[in-house]
């Protein structure tokens, strides 16, 4: 999950992610459009041949990236955000606004595994730190590490 508006060195992390994401055999689930870490994530997981689904928010996959092999249109404006959450097994959020945040909210309150990449501490998120449902990672290499450690102890 992230913004749709990134700095260099965030596209290229996203980017990263995907390609580790797509290279550990899993699927990119994002928000499907063609812009910022959506974009990025995508490419990276489709250039290293995975699969990438998006949750569109529109009535028309026009907006999807061209690296999202699955759209999935909702027509649910920000409200797919749930969608977003609700079906992964892991959120990775990288730097974003308001969407980014409703999802790490949601993420935590469903009780999924949720690793901030560079994004911005919020102090009302220390307690689910303290559980160990949030994590921070400085890179997408510690990302992908983070979530293997996660779901081997499952």
């Amino acid at each position: 999950m992230g913004g749709g508006r990134i700095s260099d060195q965030e596209r290229s992390d996203a980017y990263m992610l995907g390609s580790l994401i797509a290279k550990q055999g899993w699927m990119l689930l994002n928000g499907g459009r063609d812009a910022g870490v959506m974009a990025a994530s995508a490419k990276g997981a489709q250039e290293a041949g995975g699969l990438t689904i998006g949750i569109l928010p529109d009535n028309s996959a026009h907006t999807a990236s061209a690296h999202i092999q699955i759209p999935i249109v909702t027509g649910m404006g920000n409200a797919r955000n749930c969608i977003n959450v609700l079906s992964s097994d892991a959120v990775v959020a990288c730097p974003g606004g308001m969407g980014t945040l409703s999802e790490i909210a949601l993420a935590l309150k469903c009780q999924k595994p949720t690793l901030l990449l560079h994004y911005k501490f919020d102090p009302q998120f220390e307690k689910y730190h303290i559980k160990g449902l949030l994590s921070y990672v400085r890179s997408p290499r510690e990302a992908i590490e983070q979530i293997q450690a996660i779901f081997s102890n499952v």
